[in-house]
């Protein structure tokens, strides 16, 4: 009797291979596709991995030419049938088949969460031919965990998981097929043509960050003062604010202002109090994309990205949870013991396990599948990035057991004329989780010096400020995400590559995101003809409808009739104003593409303005007067190209912004004479020249050696000869 186990990914594959096998595991190749076969306490098990997805959705073609919508007749199909981008996929479903034949019994292995439960069925349902597998459930890739999941794999497939999953492909199809085919005839529809994308969850975030440019738009700054007051204990510079803060009436502030110009300034009062804050909750996926961002400005989907790899190396848990919790089933002594031995965390995690009770501060939420992100205490080789990631990780895992910490502030306050002015220091008394969570913790410490009541102060000078209210703040790609959560809309692995999306479709710029002509535009059209499609409400409800199906509390078939007949109506509505809103769009992508694409005037011509262009071997800057003006800059193959750049620091020149998948953006100065470019083209010039001159001394060596060799051969040969004939 032979096994086959299904993995998601061929990294996942080695992890299980070595963690299960006997002895070393074979490793063979059919085609590009990897597999192990191993023995597993005497029985025969084959390894196999998919690369994700192998299968996807794709509309059932009928008689009907041409596109329409909506879009309901869909089935699953092989990824490289449906997209060339996926053409990767086919040697893996190929290596599977044959795989299949080997074996009369078969686990599911691949991520435990509605993705991974997807991918296995599909493998298992088109490849084996088969209803129903075994279920390997694990939230790391230790071999510990991974024998345990093992042994005790259930006989059954997680249906639950799988009809929520399904579902979930099927409505974002029907939504996004659907409503970007309607929105790319209705550009259509005014005799032009561009590709326009929506989404079920796509359309709804847009919306989010529409209201909040609409609410920036239509702020108006309320003029304020404040008054400070600087003044000297003994050599000391101390300073304080007026205790009414904010004041928001000009006659009081001038009042105050007036009463304390020459006044003596003396302490009045002195005030301690102490404040303790409790330990953080451990990671989830959003708590760590947001901390990531804040602390080293990663992007959401390169945390992702980084975590994925350090989980697949087998240093942390699954990154792609809900869940603020962590169970005492995974043995926090036998982690933070593995864990003692990295020197950079031996001294926090001997203090820990000093401890009579290790007990994390667990926060509300969980996650069905997996607890919160931790780690596995295991030690290998990771990049720099992944470094910090995995720096992040582990010392917000040792700050969840750690005591609280207590910060003192004192208050003084000096009285002015009886104005009362309040100058506060802060500092840490018990650093408690501090400690731990060590350069990531970030607090200044405010000193005041000695100081006593009727203390005066030396010098003391009053002033006034002028300031006004400032505008709500724009979401970050790390904001934005936890709205999302806190709106329940898409989910923990989705809501990067949603906000990916609107980037790469020009529905937002910047880190400090702000929405485009046709952002706005897009959403405004929407609400007026058909404000379902944006509604976060709907969303939400089909969110929470697809969790009762995990829970069986609902029918996969009974969610997707609802949705069809609420997309039918919607997009009926969309089609009686298809005009309309086409020329809504065209004209707003025209003005977004011109000002998003527009980097500076021409330095040459002066008269147009240098654009980033397309051409048949990529993109390239130009200026837009050509063919009058022929001024071109090239530009770095395989980026996604953005106007920002700025200035270049090196030399004042205009620069782009260059984003390569998986790396961080950098920016890129057109000039060819920039410093480091001139640099660069002669450091590659003198090692060319080295190769050059290394070849030909290569040359001159062999062929000397091959002169030599057969001076060699022809003496020898004429000494044999000699000594023959005497």
């Amino acid at each position: 009797m032979t096994e086959l186990i299904f993995t998601e990914k061929p990294a996942q594959a080695e992890k299980i291979a070595f963690a299960l096998a006997d002895d070393i595991p074979t490793k063979k190749e059919l085609g590009r596709a990897p597999y192990y076969e191993i023995t597993h306490n005497g029985k025969d098990i084959i390894v196999g991995c998919a690369v994700g997805h192998l299968f996807g959705l794709k509309e059932i073609k009928t008689e009907k030419k041409g596109w329409t919508y909506p879009v309901f007749d869909i089935e699953w199909v092989e990824s490289h049938k449906i997209r060339k981008t996926q053409a990767h996929s086919r040697p893996y479903i190929e290596a599977l088949k044959k795989l299949v034949k080997k074996a009369d019994e078969f686990t599911v292995a691949c991520d435990f969460d509605t993705e991974g439960s997807v991918i296995g069925f599909n493998c298992v349902k088109f490849i084996a031919k088969k209803d129903d597998a075994h279920r390997m459930k694990f939230s790391t890739l230790t071999k510990d965990e991974l024998v345990e999941s093992y042994k005790n794999r259930s006989k059954s497939l997680d249906f639950g998981v799988i009809e929520a999953g399904q579902t979930r492909h099927h409505l974002d199809y029907f939504w996004g097929i659907s409503l970007s085919r309607a929105l790319t005839l209705a550009v259509k529809a005014t005799g032009s043509f561009k590709l326009m994308t929506s989404g079920r969850v796509q359309g709804p975030t847009l919306k989010i960050i529409v209201d909040k440019e609409k609410e920036i738009a239509k702020f108006i700054p309320v003029p304020y003062w404040e008054l400070s007051l600087d003044g000297k204990i003994k050599t000391h510079v101390i300073t304080a604010r007026h205790k009414e803060g904010k004041i928001f009436d000009k006659e009081r502030a001038n009042e105050i202002f007036k009463n304390t110009q020459g006044q003596k300034a003396v302490i009045d009062k002195i005030k301690e109090s102490e404040r303790s804050s409790d330990a953080p909750h451990p990671f989830n996926l959003t708590n760590l994309q947001t901390e990531a961002y804040s602390l080293f400005g990663y992007s959401p989907k390169r945390t992702l990205s980084l975590a994925q790899d350090i989980y697949t190396a087998g240093y942390i848990s699954y990154p792609r949870t809900s869940s603020q919790k962590l169970p005492a089933s995974i043995d926090y002594t036998k982690i933070l013991t593995k864990l003692s031995k990295q020197k950079d965390y031996k001294e926090l995690c001997n203090r820990l396990l000093a401890l009579d009770n290790l007990k994390p501060n667990e926060g509300k939420k969980s996650d069905t599948a997996h607890p919160a992100i931790y780690v596995t205490g295991e030690k290998g080789r990771i990049s720099a990035d992944q470094k910090k990631v995995y720096d992040l990780i582990v010392r917000r895992f040792l700050a969840t057991f750690a005591e609280k910490a207590i910060r003192k502030t004192v208050t003084a306050e000096i009285k002015v004329n009886n104005e009362i002015f309040l100058a506060k220091g802060t500092t840490t008394v018990k650093k408690g989780w501090h400690e731990f969570y060590g350069p990531h913790v970030r607090l200044t410490e405010t000193i005041l010096p000695p100081l006593k009541v009727e203390d005066e102060l030396t010098s003391p000078k009053i002033a006034k400020e002028d300031k006004e209210t400032s505008p709500p703040k724009r979401y970050t790609p790390a904001s934005i995400l936890k709205e999302m959560d806190k709106l329940n809309i898409g989910t923990k692995a989705t809501r990067a590559s949603i906000l990916d999306a609107l980037y790469l479709r020009n529905y937002i710029v910047d880190n400090s995101i702000t929405a485009t002509k046709l952002g706005m535009e897009t959403i405004s059209a929407l609400s007026q003809y058909c404000p379902e499609i944006t509604d976060t409400d709907l969303t939400r409800h089909f969110e929470e409808e697809m969790e009762q199906i995990m829970e069986g509390k609902k029918k996969k078939e009974s969610v997707l009739e609802e949705a069809k007949k609420q997309l039918t109506s919607t997009l009926n509505h969309f089609r009686k104003h298809e005009k309309a809103i086409g020329e809504i769009l065209i004209k707003a992508t025209r003005e977004t593409e011109y000002k998003i694409n527009t980097i500076a005037d021409c330095p040459k011509c002066k008269k147009g303005v240098i654009q980033i262009r397309t051409g048949r071997f990529g993109k390239f800057v130009a200026c837009d007067k050509y063919p009058d003006c022929e001024n071109t800059y090239s530009l770095p193959a395989n980026s996604l190209i953005r106007a920002n750049g700025g200035i270049c620091k090196e030399c004042g020149f205009h620069s782009v912004l260059a984003i390569r998948g998986g790396k961080r953006p950098f920016n890129y100065c057109l000039s060819k004479e920039c410093p480091p470019k001139v640099a660069w083209r002669k450091a590659r010039e003198a090692k060319i020249k080295e190769n050059a001159t290394k070849k030909t001394t290569k040359k001159t060596t062999k062929k000397r050696t091959t002169k030599k060799t057969t001076k060699k051969r022809t003496t020898k040969k004429t000494t044999k000869k000699t000594k023959s004939q005497k």
